[in-house]
Parts: structure tokens; C-alpha cells; sequence
């Protein structure tokens, strides 16, 4: 088939702009010189997507609730969401994933989207921890509203909507306004030979103001953050003498009861990152609102370690370039490596460009356009090869990543002109590049390189057609029936790896044709109830890093991916049941989704090679329950709380046959709950908790879950303590686990962690 045509954003920008120039001159003929005083779109912000959802909106956070919690960046608004877990190890972590009830593991990125004004800010590029949303591009004080979906049975969505949907709502100023607002968190932190506290301080200012049709929303962030130790130097006692002997090791278990010894801490963060953001939004008329969106990211960040071995005179030990015997005891030893102790440094500037605009040109039609281009024009990450015991000189690797981002564009209308028929239709395209070069270094800290390494790049783009048609059946029954036909492409993807006897590896162009049937059936059984029946098809694709980025890891260990990786199948199904309940609403929900050739990194025992692979078939099934209520029994008082149990298993891995019958890395039990007072105009208080049990690993071998290493369950409470002593300013103290839960994804999670926040509105 001939190579496609790379996708560019120029095209998509002229069409928009002869769009609002058209827009704008029949506004005018048809208004004459009419003065807009007060303007108002039909549909208001909320997103055409959400609007047209068969499936509504099952969860919601406000403006309201998000002031009553522990915020230092969005994804913390979404932490007692029915059914959602946010991965964030500390403040100010770049790779807080968010992963759903049907969701397997912590951090499959690409199995949820998350979108803001419409604009994507859901990292598709690759499906793992290295590819989370881009949250820095909104503030939390910028929010009007969260709308949570769950499941694809939106033809409006791509199959990665399987897990959950966010759309974010950002206010639109009327009027004047400025936000300024300051942050202080300190995290106490002790595991293993860590015990130390790690401050961070936020200052954030936004504002917005209006001149005549013309809006002005302003967004600016500094975030100074510390981390405490993501992962640790481990390893299980080998039987002889050692030829050192050193102090300071920790012991545990190990996850699979081997018996580990614990030398030193690395992965400690700290970084610098920087946010401005501008969006203009000009009402052409009553009926037309245009907005352009320019936000840019930049975060410096230093990643070392810190080595829990002392010499006899207490200097600190930090292994050898070779690796040296360390005696843990008699006739026992570990090998210690100056690569033991990590110390890397990386720098990224992220860009993203945004166009919109609604329209209705009727009171039967809307029409919606959305487009976006995000790029990284830097990139860049640095690594010394011996750790911190080499210091700022030696040898080590530099990887750049300039030029990998990605475009799209929705063209979508919704049409109430026939009698007891909602149309939703529309056109979807994307693309996605990736390139990463990493170079061999004489010096780690300086732009000079010696050889090329590794490179891998490629190319994936995907054209869709959706129709959507929400049919009255009856007063009380609506059947809303869809269908999305996509076109996916991958393309110009190479590989080079100068370890390996075959170094370089140019890869076939694929594509293929999919489609996705939707049905919902609704039933108004009660004036306060609400039951649904739900049945989807839908296609998960590869992502162009699962299909291209094959990597070898600082410790050698490789990654290999799969450049002829299937699309996962996805069969999901929804029985829900909404309705009035105690003063509050409750929804109730049996969900099902069954997934052929389900994309899972497998280990191989015998090569040690970690792959990406199909899994042949797999089966989540589960409840959920939720209930939210106002004013519950006493003036000020709101409750919200959720139980969501899933049961999961491999129904088939050809690959590999012993893990048929286990459970996926999907918690059983997930609990939520959060309340908050307003005790009045100045006091109020709140108070959240989650609970969720532990991720279950394939390994049948794998013992251990409460420690490094594994996904562990937890129980963590949060609280808030707000006053506002001013009638526009405010202050706030909170504490994020106060138990001090000591929690696992992998990497540990933060222990009790202290806010203290100053905030003035105008």
C-alpha cells in the first residue's frame, strides 16, 4: 500500500480559521449591527461527547468539591471517583496514571482518556507509567466541572474509552477575575535505611478577563518538588566470603520469598516545572463561540540516590565500577555496583496548541470542531553509567525524544430534526510520532556523544466515521444505537540496537479496517429511577511504543515490543440502575468486559526478555455502587461513597498456558468515600477515605504483596481544615494519609504528608 501522508496541523488550522471567518460574516448578516451584551452558546461548556453519551455521566467532581480537598495538581481531584485509582508516588510525579474498575494493573495508561475543553491530554503514545496524561496543562482552580464515563459504548470514543473517560470543564470568565494561590507540603518518609522529610511548595496565579465577545483566561504555575526514593538496590545473599565488609543493610522478604538484601535508595526526584497557559474564546454570536488554547510544560528534574552503607570510619560506601563482594554474614555475600545507585537528569519542554469551535445553526443542530497538536521540542535525558560515584563527569548515555507528540481533530454535529431521533455523527483523525536516539557519552553532563546506541521511531494514525441515533421509543424508552468504523495505520517504523548481531530493522507498513456496533436501551421506569442496558464492541490499538520502542533498561535488562501487536477486542456490557435515594442519587451497576488478544508484557523465565505480547482471551466481571447526596441530615453536610468488586481471570494465554485460570492484576475490593461540612461562610472541613485490595500478580510463585516490588492493598485517610478569614482570602491545613500507611504500586506511595495552602480571589 503507498506510504500515508503525514498528518500536519497547518491544513487543520487554515480550515478552522476560513471556518470562523465564515461563521463570523453570517453572524453579522444575520444580527446586522446588533449589540451582544449577553451571550450564550445552546449547550453551554459541557462537551458534545458527554451530551451524547448513551451512558451519561456516571460520575462527577465540582468546582465545589474539588475547594474542600488536598490539591496540588488535577489528578488529585479524581482520588474518590467510584471505581478509579490515581498512581501518584509523590508530588509533583510526572507518571500519576489513572486506571479503572476493568483496568489491569496500575499503569496501562492507554486504556482510559482524559480530555480538557475537548482538547486530548491523554498520553496515547504508549500504554505504560513513561505516558500519563498531561495534567500540568490545567490548574485545579481553572476547573468548573469533572465528567467521569465508564466503558466504549460512546460511538463518539475509541476503544481506549474501555476503562474510563474524564472531560474536564474549565469556567468562562464573565467578568474580572484573579486567583493567586500558595502551597507548602512536607511528606515524613522512612522505609528501608530512608528516613527523611521531603518539602515541596507550589505558587500558582490565574485570571481572566473579558472585552466585549472576547475572553481571556491566563494560567501560570511554578511547582518546586522533592520525592522520596521511587525504587531500591535489592538482591538475594549468594553463599562465600565477601571481601568487604560494610554496615547499614535492611532485609525483608522479597516478594517471592527469597530473602533480599536492601543497600540503597535511588529514583529521588526533584524537579522544576514551569506552566503558562492562555486560551481566548470570542463569541462570533449567540450561536457561535471559537477558542484557541496555548500551553507549555517544562520540568528540570534531578533523579539520584542515596546508599544506606557506611565503612568502618563511617564514610558512605557506594560500590565499585566492577561490583564487589559485601558481606552480609558468614559465609554469605551480595554483589554491590556503583550502577547500583542511579543518577540521571532530564529536561522536556511540552507544547500543546488547541482550536475549537461550537456552533448551532439551528435549534435542531450543533456542530462541534476540535483540534490539537502537542510536541515535545525538548527532550532530553541524562545518565551516568556508574551512578553517583562518578559524580557530574564520567562516561553515560544521553536519549533524546525531540519530535515525538502527536495531532487530531473531531468534526462532529448533533441533530434533533427528526421526530423522536437524537443523530450524532462525525469524523476523527489522529497521529501519532515517535522517535527516541540515545547516544553513548564520554561526559554524561555535556552535549557530546561518542556513538549511537539505540534509535527507534514510527508512526501510527487512525481515520474514523462515527453515527449515533438516540430513538424515542416510547415516553419512557430510549434506544440509542451506534456504530464507529475506523481506519488504523502504522508506518515508517525502525529500530536500531548496535548490541544486537542484526542492528538495525526497518518494519513492514500495516493497516487494517475496524468496526465498532454500540446499543443502549433506556428505561424512565420510575420518575426518580432510571435503568439501562448497555452492549459494546470496541478496538484498543496498538500504541506506536508498544509496536516500535524496544529499550535495554540502565541494569541491562531489555524490552522488547511488537511491531505486529493485534488491536485488543473488547466486548463490554453495563446493566445500571440510577434513582433517588435517602435525599442523594444512587447508582448501581454490573459490568462485564471481555478482551481478545489483550496486550500484556510477559516475562520469559528462561531468556529474562520481557515482551509485549497478545493475550488470547480475558474476563473482568463486577458491582458497583455509588451514592451522593447534599444537605445529608444536616445544612452543609455532602456524602459521597462508593463500593466497586471485580473479579478477573485469563481465560486463554497460548504463550503462556500457566497463567489460564489466574485472576489480572485488578483489585477485588475498591472502597471510596468523602464528606465535607460547611460549618459556615468561613469554617469548613472535610474528610476522605480510600481503600482497595491488592493487585494480584500472574506469578503463581509471588508471596508478597505488603513490601517494595509488589501492588499492596491500602486503607488511607485524608482530611482538610479550611477558613476564610478574609472575604477573598482563605487559608487551609490538611493531611494526606494519616495513618501513615506504608502502600505499594511497585514503587511506594507517600507516606503522611502535611498541607499547608493561602488563597486569594478577586
Amino acid at each position: 500500500m503507498p506510504r500515508p501522508q503525514p498528518f500536519r496541523p497547518s491544513p487543520l488550522a487554515a480550515a478552522l480559521a476560513l471556518v470562523f471567518v465564515s461563521c463570523s460574516s453570517a453572524a453579522q448578516a444575520a444580527d446586522g449591527e446588533q449589540t451582544l451584551n449577553t451571550v450564550t452558546v445552546s449547550g453551554g461548556n459541557t462537551p458534545l461527547a458527554v451530551s451524547a453519551s448513551p451512558n451519561a455521566s456516571q460520575a462527577q467532581v465540582t468546582a465545589a468539591q474539588i475547594a474542600q480537598m488536598n490539591v496540588v495538581s488535577t489528578e488529585d481531584t479524581l482520588r474518590y471517583v467510584p471505581g478509579l485509582n490515581v498512581r501518584q508516588r509523590y508530588t509533583g510525579d510526572r507518571n500519576a496514571v489513572i486506571s479503572a474498575r476493568t483496568t489491569v494493573g496500575s499503569t496501562p495508561s492507554a486504556s482510559s482518556l482524559v480530555y480538557a475543553d475537548g482538547l486530548l491530554l491523554a498520553n496515547l503514545l504508549g500504554n505504560s507509567y513513561s505516558y500519563p496524561p498531561r495534567w500540568n496543562m490545567i490548574a485545579a482552580s481553572e476547573i468548573e466541572s469533572m465528567d467521569v464515563l465508564y466503558g466504549p459504548f460512546s460511538a463518539l470514543l475509541p476503544g481506549n474509552s474501555a476503562g474510563a473517560t474524564v472531560f474536564i470543564t474549565t469556567r468562562r470568565p464573565e467578568a474580572t477575575e484573579l486567583h493567586v494561590d500558595a502551597l507548602r507540603t512536607q511528606q515524613k518518609f522512612a522505609l528501608y535505611g530512608t528516613d527523611s522529610t521531603y518539602n515541596t511548595h507550589q505558587e500558582q496565579m490565574s485570571g481572566a478577563f473579558r472585552v466585549g465577545n472576547l475572553r481571556v483566561s491566563l494560567m501560570a504555575n511554578h511547582l518546586n518538588a522533592y520525592g522520596q526514593p521511587m525504587s531500591y538496590a535489592t538482591g538475594a545473599a549468594s553463599t562465600g566470603s565477601g571481601s568487604t565488609a560494610v554496615s547499614g543493610f535492611s532485609r525483608d522478604a522479597g516478594t517471592l520469598n527469597e530473602g533480599r538484601w536492601v543497600w540503597g535508595g535511588y529514583g529521588i526526584d526533584h524537579s522544576i516545572q514551569n506552566t503558562a497557559k492562555i486560551r481566548l474564546d470570542y463569541d462570533f454570536s449567540a450561536r457561535t463561540r471559537a477558542s484557541l488554547t496555548y500551553a507549555e510544560f517544562r520540568n528540570d528534574s534531578d533523579s539520584s540516590a542515596e546508599s544506606y552503607l557506611r565503612n568502618a570510619d563511617g564514610s558512605t560506601y557506594w560500590g565499585t565500577v566492577a561490583g564487589q563482594r559485601i558481606s552480609t554474614g558468614t559465609n554469605q555475600y551480595v554483589t554491590v555496583k556503583a550502577a547500583d545507585f542511579g543518577h540521571s537528569m532530564s529536561a522536556t519542554t511540552n507544547r500543546l496548541w488547541g482550536l475549537g469551535l461550537n456552533t448551532q445553526p439551528s435549534d435542531e443542530l450543533r456542530i462541534e470542531l476540535v483540534g490539537s497538536h502537542y510536541s515535545t521540542p525538548q527532550d532530553i535525558n541524562r545518565a551516568a553509567t556508574n551512578g553517583m560515584l562518578q559524580g557530574d563527569s564520567g562516561a553515560g548515555t544521553i536519549t533524546y525524544g525531540d519530535g515525538t507528540g502527536w495531532q487530531n481533530a473531531d468534526l462532529r454535529a448533533i441533530w434533533r430534526g427528526l421526530t423522536g431521533h437524537t443523530l450524532t455523527g462525525g469524523y476523527h483523525v489522529d497521529q501519532y510520532s515517535y522517535s527516541s536516539l540515545k547516544y553513548d557519552t564520554s561526559a554524561w553532563r555535556s552535549d557530546t556523544t561518542t556513538r549511537l546506541s539505540t534509535q527507534a521511531e514510527g508512526k501510527t494514525r487512525t481515520d474514523a466515521l462515527y453515527l449515533q441515533d438516540a430513538w424515542k421509543l416510547a415516553p419512557a424508552w430510549t434506544f440509542t444505537s451506534g456504530l464507529r468504523h475506523e481506519y488504523w495505520q502504522t508506518f515508517e517504523g525502525y529500530y536500531y540496537d548496535r548490541s544486537l548481531s542484526s542492528a538495525s530493522k526497518r518494519f513492514d507498513d500495516r493497516d487494517g479496517h475496524y468496526t465498532s456496533p454500540k446499543a443502549t436501551l433506556a428505561w424512565q421506569a420510575h420518575p426518580d429511577w432510571l435503568l439501562k442496558a448497555s452492549l459494546a464492541r470496541a478496538y484498543r490499538m496498538p500504541t506506536v511504543t508498544e509496536l516500535y520502542a524496544t529499550a535495554t533498561s540502565a541494569t541491562g535488562q531489555k524490552y522488547i515490543a511488537d511491531a505486529d501487536l493485534k488491536p485488543e477486542k473488547i466486548l463490554a456490557a453495563e446493566l445500571a440502575a440510577e434513582g433517588a435515594v435517602g435525599g442523594g442519587l444512587l447508582r448501581v451497576s454490573l459490568f462485564q468486559e471481555n478482551k481478545q488478544d489483550y496486550i500484556l508484557s510477559q516475562r520469559n523465565s528462561i531468556t529474562g526478555i520481557t515482551a509485549l505480547s497478545n493475550v488470547d482471551k480475558t474476563r473482568v466481571q463486577g458491582a458497583e455502587v455509588a451514592w451522593s447526596g447534599n444537605d445529608v441530615g444536616l445544612r452543609g453536610l455532602d456524602l459521597q461513597g462508593s463500593i466497586t468488586y471485580a473479579e478477573s481471570e485469563v481465560v486463554k494465554d497460548a504463550a503462556r498456558p500457566e497463567y489460564e485460570g489466574r485472576p489480572l492484576a485488578i483489585p477485588r475490593w475498591r472502597l471510596a468515600g468523602f464528606a465535607s461540612y460547611r460549618a459556615s461562610d468561613a469554617w469548613s472541613a472535610s474528610l476522605g477515605a480510600r481503600y482497595s485490595s491488592r493487585y494480584t500478580d500472574l506469578n503463581p510463585a509471588f508471596a508478597n504483596y505488603d513490601l517494595y516490588g509488589a501492588s499492596s492493598g491500602f486503607w488511607v485517610a485524608d482530611a482538610r481544615l479550611s477558613y476564610r478569614f478574609a472575604p477573598k482570602a482563605s487559608a487551609s491545613i490538611g493531611m494526606n494519609n494519616i495513618g501513615a500507611e506504608k502502600y505499594y504500586a511497585y514503587h511506594p506511595y507517600p507516606q503522611r504528608t502535611l498541607f499547608a495552602q493561602v488563597k486569594w480571589d478577586y
